[in-house]
């Protein structure tokens, strides 16, 4: 159904790609309990999920929030820096490249690769009342991977329910590192969350993240303890406050069970992920928390990103390859992953289980 004739319905769910932002094609999925906004003309990225009865923004947003790559020229062709000059918070899908800048394959390949600052094309699938499904394909432009990102809404869900495939067209075998690149904030995010994951082992970064940094590099142990520098422990299941003033990467590794959550004690409401843990053996944890002095984040921002992946740490795939946890694909191969995100009420932090179970 095109957009001239499509049912503008008031109850149930609803869906539609006849919005822009800032110039962007944007789609908007909703139903009674939530509001999610996809930029279908930058990466599909979900820019924004709001929890509708407490008006409640899960989503980072980047204090300079959306920017429509078509309006600017970057000043300068730093690996890093143009991907984080249009980069305004949510949930990216990074593939084939999650990471710092690197060659991939000869390519010459930024922060997190080619996918997300490019359209993507959107097509309505379903359109009733009682669920909502959307497909957005992209492919990359220095690499042969065509990405396909089908999400659905069901009219009394909370949360969103995504099926993805990744194809290589190659004829030969490649290596990736395929990154959920998912960046809680908002509203929602605050020094009263709690965060739960099945048992695990953490992995703290190598060295500093940043000279904000506050964890003992080359940390491993199990969850839910890793070590600041001067000895003493931090319970991961506790979110700081702006005030912590760090900026951190952790990894978490070994997982029981392909699941995490994020409850907002105040709110009494959770944000939980679901996803193969065959597939994405790591949980990336980007704990900036006030701060990341210096571009791009001047001190200024404050989010979770508890992003789902494939492989450790995040220098690309040249590194991955380098410890063996690139993830490769075949000449031909499709690889397939089903996520769950959204919005769970009354969540037992105490049972650590599954929140969508």
């Amino acid at each position: 159904m095109g957009t001239n004739y499509q049912d503008e319905r008031s109850h149930g769910v609803r869906v539609s790609d006849a919005w822009k932002f800032r110039g962007l094609k944007t789609v908007v999925l909703e139903n009674k309990h939530i509001r999610v906004e996809i930029i279908s003309d930058k990466g599909a990225d979900i820019s924004s999920f709001v929890h509708k009865s407490t008006d409640t923004e899960l989503m980072f947003k980047t204090p300079w929030g959306l920017r429509n790559p078509k309006n600017n020229v970057p000043p300068s062709g730093d690996g890093a820096s143009v991907w984080l000059d249009y980069y305004e918070g949510g949930w990216q899908t990074v593939v084939p490249h999650g990471g710092y800048p690197s060659k991939y394959y000869g390519a010459d390949f930024g922060i997190h690769g080619d996918v997300n600052n490019i359209p993507w094309d959107t097509k309505i699938i379903e359109d009733t009342s009682k669920k909502c499904t959307v497909e957005f394909i992209g492919r990359s432009l220095r690499s042969p991977f065509e990405i396909k990102r089908v999400i659905s809404l069901n009219e009394n869900d909370s949360f969103i329910e995504i099926n993805q495939e990744v194809k290589n067209f190659a004829e030969e075998d490649l290596n990736i590192v395929w990154l959920e690149h998912i960046a809680i904030g908002g509203s929602f995010l605050s020094q009263n969350c709690t965060l739960t994951v099945p048992d695990c082992t953490i992995l703290t970064h190598p060295e500093d993240a940043d000279k904000s940094s506050k964890l003992k590099p080359n940390f491993k142990g199990n969850w839910p303890y890793a070590e600041y520098k001067d000895g003493s422990k931090n319970d991961f299941r506790k979110i700081p406050g702006k005030d912590d003033r760090s900026l951190d990467m952790a990894y978490f590794t070994n997982l029981s069970d392909g699941w995490y959550a994020v409850t907002n004690n105040d709110l009494n409401i959770t944000w939980g992920v679901e996803f193969p843990k065959d597939l994405f053996r790591y949980i990336w944890y980007w704990r900036n928390f006030g701060g990341g002095y210096g571009y791009p984040w001047y001190g200024r921002c404050y989010n979770a990103g508890l992003e789902p992946c494939t492989s450790w740490h995040n220098g690309g795939v040249e590194q991955a390859e380098n410890n063996g946890s690139a993830h490769n694909v075949k000449s031909g191969e499709i690889i397939k992953a089903k996520i769950k995100a959204g919005i769970i009420q009354n969540y037992s932090q105490k049972n650590s289980e599954n929140p969508f179970v």
